[in-house]
């Protein structure tokens, strides 16, 4: 192509107009909720995606698409966060052994009645079982365990009066085991029993006096037990160790200082004689302490003792058998962990649980230290705790400003605090101990509202407050939570079995049967004016 040709093709080539652009048309698209215009069915509420939750070995294809809750999975799956929707798994055993949350496995239940206090003490007792840990229940008085127990396979034992005995001198079966011991386990163990043995017999004496036992008779019972350890065979009951004192041996005088008197023996041991003698002879404690121990406690399986059977109004009564249960209870404790550090056995993990604290403490002065005496014991080897009571007030109505500290101090040392429903006037109390927002005030005390009232049935709704609980640890943010309780538990948490019948204003079942014994209940008139 010659060079004018192509001058003539380029001018020509700029002289075209320009093409035009046709502008993209844009899909229409529907909205976050639907198509907005009329008549197309915008959405107005979107429900939420169906949610699964799993481990990462089990949504390990959709990984990283899961979510981790902010509360701990590890522990007995208690119920799900009130806030989050999230499960809540708790036990003060798996926090402190496996999660390192707590340090100290013990845990202070406080909580109106009838909010579920004994139902999440109940739950973790049940997954703690399925670890491996057996519950111990030293003292069930409504009772709230015994089916649990039954289910779990354990061992229930009956006690009140005319029920059963327990004898607080028994070592149980410490006295089978010793010979396996070596030397060194077997005199630790030896002292142990001791020591439980004299705390036993002061506490029962401090509740029968209603006040405490004196330096000089607290010595006389040493040596006297002491003796009688030399001079008895088999197992002895209290109307031995009352002989015991009684017939003034040589080692007992000398601690009494009678300065060579018999008749200043008599003086000297005369109130402590009146009492030992009103624990065997019945009184208000009745027989139970008197007689050999009618079932012996086991250590390897769950255990609990049934005092149902002693009535409400014996306070002295159901003090002194608790503490009896709870010695009886970290004995065979001890003997378990002596055994382990052996060698002659695997090692067994319990969870202990102290129902009606403030029955006990309320029994007379110096129960605050026998309690604590009791409680501290073992409680660092292999021992998950649980105490529970209803308020703060419980423990700051002692009589004594040094048992109101001591018994504060229970919470203050607790690894866990669970608080259901508490009156708001509560608050300030619970605040000098553990620190709790203003909010998480609000929402204990809202807790304990009474349920509301249906005017048409006549019945009222659940109480507001019923399963709900704040678990708190130290400073940290309380994890409010809701327990759910599956089916197989709905049937061994039921505390109200004596009221399923109805008398006279319903029908039950096999209530021809009843007519037939003892005759129809009248008519009721109703009043339709």
């Amino acid at each position: 192509m010659s060079r004018a040709q192509r001058k003539k093709d380029k001018d020509r080539f700029r002289s075209r107009p320009e093409a035009v652009e046709t502008p993209k048309v844009q899909p229409r698209r529907p909205g976050p909720r639907g198509w907005s215009s009329y008549g197309a069915g915008e959405s107005t509420i979107v429900e939420m995606a169906p949610e699964w939750r799993g481990t990462t070995v089990q949504v390990c294809g959709l990984w990283p698409f899961s979510v981790g809750s902010g509360t701990p999975m590890v522990g007995v799956p208690v119920g799900r966060n009130i806030m989050t929707g999230a499960t809540l798994c708790c036990d003060p055993i798996s926090w402190f052994q496996r999660a390192n949350l707590i340090s100290n496995p013990s845990m202070f239940v406080l909580g109106k009645p009838g909010l579920g206090k004994s139902t999440i003490t109940r739950r973790m007792a049940t997954g703690l079982s399925g670890y491996g840990v057996q519950p111990f229940i030293l003292g069930d008085l409504k009772p709230d365990y015994v089916d649990l127990v039954e289910a779990l396979g354990g061992q229930v034992i009956s006690l009140g009066r005319g029920q059963g005995h327990l004898n607080v001198l028994d070592p149980g079966q410490a006295s089978e085991e010793l010979d396996r011991l070596p030397a060194e386990a077997r005199t630790k163990l030896v002292a142990d029993i001791h020591g439980r043995r004299l705390t036993m017999v002061t506490a029962l004496l401090t509740i029968m006096r209603s006040a405490p036992v004196s330096d000089r008779e607290e010595t006389i019972l040493d040596r006297a037990l002491k003796v009688l350890d030399e001079r008895h065979q088999g197992t002895p009951v209290l109307s031995d160790l009352l002989k015991c004192v009684q017939d003034a041996p040589e080692a007992v005088r000398q601690v009494a200082l009678d300065r060579g008197s018999l008749t200043r023996y008599q003086e000297v041991t005369d109130h402590l004689e009146a009492s030992l003698i009103g624990l065997v002879g019945g009184g208000r404690l009745g027989e139970t302490f008197s007689r050999p121990t009618t079932t012996p406690m086991k250590r390897d399986r769950p255990v609990v003792f049934d005092v149902s059977g002693i009535d409400d109004t014996e306070m002295d009564l159901q003090a002194a058998v608790l503490l009896a249960c709870w010695s009886t209870g970290f004995a065979t404790i001890n003997l378990s962990h002596a055994l382990a550090d052996a060698g002659l056995e695997p090692r067994r993990h319990y969870f202990v649980i102290l129902d009606e604290l403030w029955r006990a403490l309320r029994a007379g002065h110096g129960m605050v230290d026998r309690v604590d005496a009791l409680t501290r014991l073992n409680r660092q080897r292999g021992v998950g705790m649980a105490m529970i009571s209803h308020t703060m007030s419980d423990l700051m109505s002692l009589p004594s400003e040094e048992d109101r500290s001591k018994a504060k101090g229970f919470v203050e040392r607790s690894g866990m605090v669970v608080c259901g429903g508490l009156p708001r006037a509560e608050m300030p109390m619970l605040s000098s101990v553990i620190p709790f927002s203003l909010a998480e005030q609000e929402m204990l005390g809202s807790w304990q509202d009474p349920p509301a009232w249906d005017s048409h049935s006549g019945t009222e709704s659940a109480p507001p407050g019923r399963g709900k609980f704040l678990v708190k640890v130290g400073g940290r943010p309380g994890i409010p939570v809701q327990v759910q309780l599956t089916e197989a538990e709905k049937s061994i948490n039921d505390t109200n079995k004596l009221w399923h019948s109805v008398s006279r204003t319903g029908t039950v079942p096999g209530a021809g049967d009843a007519e037939e014994r003892f005759g129809a209940a009248d008519p009721v008139e109703e009043n339709t004016g």
